[in-house]
């Protein structure tokens, strides 16, 4: 049985295509940009495929997946974490 189409279908530009293109190839980033830019890259090459499948292909886990998904959809595309809630960082990261 096919699994169901994903329901959140994030729109990218050409230059955020090639902004995750290049990040994607970086083995000086942090590991949590390079995997979103590769996710990002998945998702613009197929993007009918499903949660699992584009989970397996990346190497993430199939909430990852969702999440990110549903955020680029609604809120458009960063790389960057969320704005937390609590007290600042007191040690640089």
């Amino acid at each position: 049985m096919p699994l169901p189409k994903p329901v959140h279908q994030p729109q990218f530009t050409q230059e955020q295509l090639a902004e995750a293109r290049r990040l994607a190839g970086k083995h000086t980033a942090p590991l949590r940009t390079v995997r979103r830019a590769r996710l990002t890259v998945a998702l613009a090459a197929h993007p009918a495929l499903s949660h699992e499948e584009i989970a397996a292909q990346c190497g993430l886990d199939r909430d990852t997946v969702y999440k990110w998904r549903r955020r680029w959809a609604k809120d458009g595309w960063s790389l960057d974490d969320a704005p937390r809630s609590g007290r600042p960082r007191s040690f640089p990261p």
